[in-house]
């Protein structure tokens, strides 16, 4: 039986340029709860040397409140800025 997962892909914006993105890698990834798990992160450029995270996390499909508590426990990390949702989608394996 396949596990029922959506996969979200998030848009982290960090509070300046000079907060240290190798370390908020780690601490997305230290405060997750265990249902959720980190597919890939990468770095993309925005503007003038100002760097985003895209984050691609796993979860649940029937997980209770949606992206609300993702989106809240990431916006709770010390450095980030800004946390957005840009796809959501159905994830089997």
């Amino acid at each position: 039986m396949k596990e029922k997962l959506v996969m979200i892909q998030l848009k982290i914006f960090p509070e300046n340029n000079e907060v240290n993105l190798e370390k908020l890698k780690k601490d997305i990834g230290s405060v997750l709860p265990q249902t959720m798990s980190i597919k890939k992160i990468v770095e993309e450029d925005l503007a003038y040397g100002y760097k985003v995270l895209k984050a691609f996390i796993t979860m649940p499909e029937e997980t209770e409140g949606g992206t609300a508590k993702l989106e809240e426990t990431i916006s709770s990390i010390n450095g980030v800025a800004q946390v957005d949702v840009e796809l959501v989608w159905r994830y089997e394996f």
